[in-house]
């Protein structure tokens, strides 16, 4: 049997480490699939039920384990699909390769069915993009579109039409013409160095040893340097603000965690960026511009991998470009330890009291079921090396500020784009990745709703992630709706409320139905025992408002506004607000 050139592309995937491709087949990618049988015993076809979902598990991949992720589509709306999961890696900077098909060289031009020129939609996502028109182009293009997607942190896409993907390997479609010789690739990667200038972390160390009141402020691209961020927290006194993509950079229950700043942060967190006179940002992009210093008040340093983004959000007195662990233990040297604590001892003080705040409205006693208490339920009950994936909405409120980072514990979430509805996929590509540890999918039920059906790919693959749902309105939209004033619109759903645990059952998995909170915690416990996937559907308080760690005298204004103009379920809504300050005082 000849050689194709998809078994080109298939080998070299094998090379590049990649064991396992997410997607759906279609007749624009049948000579792909062709290749992924032959080597079927190197890696991996997941077929799931939505190329959107495809796209998210390879991102989810890509975010769990440092390694590339790679998802295949079909010609025309197969590859479509793909485009949100795609930004949800290009906004977090994830190595992604997309595989799509196209239809045969001889027919493009003429309006054929599914004639989309992908090359040119995905133009705006993709750091690499290529219509593979010439089976000799593999597998170089290959090694050149992963060394792309690592090197610049982002996504790359090769398009490959029906006739290259069947063509015999290497075979010359222009034989008249004195052929150019491709290059001779190789699967391989270097990583650039991850150590600063040594004057630029000399001029970091003159700022940070005079800061009198310091604070980190540590990102996703500090996920692996736990170690290092302590060390120098320790060494300067200065807390430790996460964003919420990097909420796993040390433990929550950390003397220098303040927890995060924005809408889902903490007071401790507001109150440190008003009060800090240094910030040392690590491994952090932090959009939200409006919730860091104002410009001047405080002195910036910054360590961060890529040069377009150093500097990008404040003035940054001393940008170092470089890796978050390899920067940190080239700068330790040169600090001094920082002898006045009181710093840091203000911070702890003030994070105990939030963390008591927060722990009284976990409290099981109210009705309808708090959703603090949900997740409460889950963060005691899963293992020490748990991952939790999330969807965006008012469930990441819940998880940012109850799901607590202990051990080895991880915490994956679309951060950037804020997508609903990558929780699920996330899940199951991370439990793929990791089959001995426990993973779980805590998810709304209007983000669930999106990809449910990847509940039954999860089932059909024996990978046994568990899925909480807040059952819940549009809430995040809600509250967003309200604090600018306007009485909620077109964000709750019409009854009845739907019953997902009947969806888990009828695919094999587990389910179960909770509207009691004295039914909850067994049942949380019962499903994350389970020997495969499971699904725990709570009816949650759908009047309880994810409350900013600090609220401003503009933001009360416009929710009283809201309140003013006709809001709906008003007393619902003052109730429970009541009964929250109530737990607080309770447990003060």
């Amino acid at each position: 049997m000849a050689t194709i050139a998809s078994e080109l592309l298939i080998e070299r995937l094998a090379e590049w480490g990649v064991d396992t491709v997410f997607g759906i087949p279609g007749d624009g990618i049948n000579g792909i699939m062709e290749g992924l049988r032959r080597h079927s015993d190197r890696v991996r076809f997941v077929l799931v039920h939505h190329e959107e979902a495809a796209a998210f598990m390879a991102a989810g991949h890509a975010k769990a384990t440092g390694r590339i992720g790679v998802c295949l589509a079909t010609s025309g709306p197969g590859g479509i699909h793909l485009l949100n999961g795609l930004y949800d890696a290009k906004l977090d900077h994830q190595p992604v390769l997309a595989i799509t098909g196209m239809q045969e060289t001889s027919v493009l031009g003429t309006g054929y069915q599914q004639e989309v020129h992908l090359q040119h939609l995905f133009a705006d996502v993709a750091e690499y993009n290529l219509v593979v028109d010439n089976p000799a182009q593999l597998p170089g293009v290959v090694d050149i579109a992963i060394r792309t997607a690592y090197a610049r942190r982002g996504v790359a896409h090769l398009t490959l039409p029906n006739d290259v993907q069947i063509a015999e390997a290497g075979a010359d479609p222009y034989p008249q013409v004195a052929p150019a010789r491709p290059p001779a690739t190789a699967p391989v990667y270097l990583s650039p160095p991850g150590v600063p200038r040594a004057e630029d972390l000399q001029a970091a160390a003159d700022v940070l040893n005079r800061a009198e009141r310091p604070a980190i402020l540590a990102g996703a691209g500090a996920l692996h340097a736990r170690a290092e961020v302590l060390a120098v927290a320790e060494t300067l006194g200065a807390p430790v603000i996460k964003t919420l993509p990097g909420k796993a950079v040390i433990p929550d229950d950390s003397p220098y965690a303040v927890g995060g700043i924005g809408l889902l942060g903490t007071r401790p967190g507001e109150e440190l960026v008003e009060d800090c006179d240094t910030l040392f940002m690590i491994g952090t992009n932090f959009p939200y511009t409006r919730h860091l210093p104002e410009p001047g008040a405080a002195r910036v340093v910054q360590l961060e991998a890529d040069p377009v983004r150093a500097g990008v959000r404040l003035p940054t007195e001393v940008p170092m470009i470089g890796d978050a662990k390899e920067g940190l233990r080239a700068l330790l040297p040169l600090l001094k330890h920082a002898g006045d604590r009181a710093h840091l001892a203000r911070y702890t003080e003030l994070m105990n009291a939030w963390r008591a705040d927060m722990r009284a409205l976990e409290s099981p006693r109210r009705s309808p079921i708090a959703p603090q208490y949900l997740i409460s339920c889950v963060d005691r009950a899963a293992t020490g090396d748990a991952i939790l994936t999330c969807d965006s909405g008012t469930i990441a409120t819940w998880a940012a500020r109850h799901w607590t980072i202990r051990g080895d514990r991880g915490f994956y979430l679309s951060g950037n784009l804020a997508t609903m509805a990558p929780g699920l996929p996330y899940a199951i590509a991370m439990q793929h990745a990791f089959p001995g540890r426990q993973v779980i999918a805590f998810v709304g039920d209007g983000g669930f709703a999106m990809l449910m059906a990847e509940f039954l790919t999860a089932v059909r693959h024996r990978l046994p992630i568990k899925v909480v749902i807040n059952n819940n309105a549009l809430g995040q939209i809600l509250w967003e709706q309200m604090v600018l004033g306007y009485p909620e619109h077109g964000v709750r759903f019409a009854e009845p409320v739907a019953d997902f645990s009947a969806w888990a059952r009828s695919c094999g998995g587990f389910g179960r139905k909770v509207t009691e909170a004295g039914e909850l915690d067994e049942t949380v416990r019962a499903a994350l025992a389970h020997d495969g996937p499971a699904l725990v559907d709570v009816d949650v308080d759908p009047d309880e408002p994810p409350m900013p760690g600090k609220v401003s005298y503009e933001q009360a204004k416009k929710f009283a506004e809201a309140f003013l103009r006709g809001q709906p379920r008003k007393a619902s809504i003052a109730s429970t607000l009541f009964k929250d300050k109530i737990s607080q005082l309770r447990s003060g």
